[in-house]
């Protein structure tokens, strides 16, 4: 039963929520000055794959296509049974797989930035940063589907009900809800890949994909932090607690989407145990939480890692 008392403290909590966000409106940075910074960088910092990166090199042998360390087997049983030229098949698989799912994930995100701007102000700074990024992403998705062909490895869609998923959330997603999903997508990823690119035991090739992306993604990931933080602060309460399940949910299918199981079975190994393996890993499991740390660690922070999203995200095994 509610008493008066109850009532009183759920009042008293809410005005020191709305003072909270008075306050942190108050130091939010200025959505087009930012841009205006982004596009200034953007012009500086942009790279052409097709012209920057030497497509016709052949593959140097012996040479992993990802790090070691960071492949989904690695450190299990299944690893110490393999010898070299597996491992290094294996990463050749996973390397194609994670662009695969980049592949996918950037063409959500570009319909998403799409929808964030169709109301907006078409000669603002914010609008013409967001049509730069989609630029970038578009380049991003050729740049990977041609390191795949190079690798003379298959593409890695996702699952049908991931795939399906996604048509879903690309079209009813919220503001906030797309970007913390973005940047979902490009954080992990992105902490993997600035550990690649200075990795002389990876592939020339997949070195400077990754250095590419690395560079132009830092502007991305900006862009997406300071709106995400903007709508976290703005939006009404209903859409940010959607925001929180949403973002909690897409942690879960995220985290299985990040290795195609198919990988395992075109290098010669069974399925069904080396996805066990990868299940029981202490080692994979301190990977994925490491990579997302500085992410959680922002989402915690304006308030996205609270209630039923929390728990998502506990049950993704991307946060402790």
């Amino acid at each position: 039963m509610t008493t008066t008392t109850d009532r009183a403290d759920r009042a008293e909590q809410a005005d020191r929520a709305d003072r909270v966000l008075e306050d942190a409106l108050g130091v939010l940075k200025d959505r087009e000055q930012i841009a205006a910074r982004l596009l200034e960088s953007s012009a500086k910092h942009s790279f052409d794959p097709d012209k920057e990166l030497d497509w016709d090199a052949p593959t140097v042998d012996g040479k992993y296509f990802w790090p070691p360390e960071l492949l989904s087997l690695y450190d299990t049983p299944l690893w110490k049974k393999m010898g070299e030229e597996q491992r290094i098949d294996l990463s050749r698989h996973e390397a194609a797989a994670l662009g695969s799912l980049g592949i996918w994930f950037e063409i959500i995100l570009m319909q998403l930035m799409v929808r964030h701007i169709y109301d907006k102000s078409l000669t603002s700074n914010h609008v013409r940063y967001a049509l730069t990024e989609i630029a970038d992403e578009c380049r991003h998705s050729m740049m990977f589907a041609r390191m795949i062909q190079k690798a003379g490895a298959p593409a890695y869609p996702v699952s049908r009900v991931n795939h399906n998923l996604a048509r879903i959330l690309k079209t009813v997603s919220t503001t906030p809800g797309s970007f913390a999903c973005t940047l979902l997508g490009e954080e992990v990823l992105d902490w993997m890949q600035r550990l690649t690119f200075p990795d002389e035991r990876v592939q020339p090739l997949v070195r400077g994909v990754t250095r590419i992306h690395v560079i132009e993604e830092a502007r991305h990931v900006r862009y997406a932090r300071e709106e995400l933080r903007r709508q976290m602060l703005t939006a009404p309460r209903w859409e940010q607690e959607l925001t929180r399940v949403s973002c909690g949910q897409a942690a879960r299918v995220f985290a299985v989407a990040f290795v195609n199981p198919q990988v395992y079975e075109n290098i010669g190994l069974d399925r069904r145990e080396a996805v066990a393996q990868v299940k029981a890993s202490g080692h994979r499991r301190e990977v994925m939480q490491t990579g997302a740390e500085r992410l959680t660690d922002f989402l915690d922070d304006i308030g996205v890692l609270r209630g039923v999203g929390r728990k998502l995200w506990k049950s993704s095994g991307l946060l402790p």
